[in-house]
């Protein structure tokens, strides 16, 4: 067999690993979905009336905040749910099995491709899920062309395999599933202080540079902008260039901390 078909065999096998500890234990990755659920439905149902009045004209319609919230939850729902590859990693890495992996005539990429991919396929059932709740609620995009909702679509995939490679990292240089789901924190806690839940311009001044220099707020109003016509402007080159930043760093540290630990 060529050395592409040995990695395309070994790199489905650790895929379908993953997938079935994915189905065996599905409570990580649905308490790392209630999160956003919880959020999505507190801030439309408590604070609806009063965050509709704050960013618009003055007047509550809780419709409005509704559109404007669910594209920044469906970004925390990837935050929140690649923290269960870096748990999934360090749990390898705790029990020994990423050494065995080393020791067998199997390519050595795809011991993180089947993470990786894994992760972003939980991912994407998580968002179809986070996406029916909104829909549910009232959520509407009725002005989105098909292209519009593709690249959306797209923009969802890059930043989750982007996420999902930082996540993986984190894994690979925790000691154990707990410090990697502390160390992992940061991609929940950054949806909360972006434009997710109001426009960074209405933050205070000496806080606003946290929101808008982060990679959640640019892809935040890219997907916005896609599903509900607003102004993108730069927003989503920006976003864009974060994915691929990412990915790159969070590729070179997992790399770096594969090789080094099989020394």
């Amino acid at each position: 067999m060529s050395t592409l078909s040995l990695a395309v065999r070994d790199s489905s096998t650790m895929l379908r690993r993953n997938l079935l500890h994915a189905r065996r234990y599905p409570s990580l990755t649905l308490n790392l979905l209630l999160t956003p659920v919880m959020l999505l439905l507190l801030f439309v149902y408590i604070f609806g009336d009063v965050m509709s009045a704050g960013i618009g004209d003055g007047g509550a319609d809780r419709s409005e905040y509704i559109a404007y919230i669910v594209p920044g939850i469906l970004m925390m729902t990837i935050g929140s749910t690649v923290i269960g590859a870096a748990v999934s990693v360090a749990t390898d890495m705790n029990e020994g099995i990423i050494a065995r992996f080393r020791t067998m005539a199997i390519h050595r990429g795809s011991v993180f491709i089947g993470h990786v991919v894994g992760s972003v396929l939980q991912v994407l059932a998580s968002l179809v899920l986070v996406g029916a709740v909104g829909v549910a609620i009232g959520f509407r995009s009725t002005d989105a062309t098909v292209v519009e909702w593709l690249a959306a679509f797209g923009l969802l995939a890059l930043f989750a395999l982007a996420l999902t490679w930082i996540a993986v990292g984190m894994g690979m240089a925790s000691p154990n599933a707990e410090a990697a789901g502390n160390m992992a924190m940061p991609l929940i806690l950054l949806p909360l202080v972006s434009s997710a839940f109001i426009p960074a311009d209405t933050m205070p001044g000496w806080f606003r540079p946290i929101a808008e220099y982060q990679p959640f707020t640019p892809a935040i109003e890219t997907l916005r902008g896609l599903l509900l016509g607003t102004e993108i402007g730069h927003n989503g080159w920006l976003a864009v260039a974060w994915c691929l930043g990412l990915a790159a760093l969070g590729y070179w540290w997992s790399a770096s901390q594969f090789n080094r630990d099989a020394k």
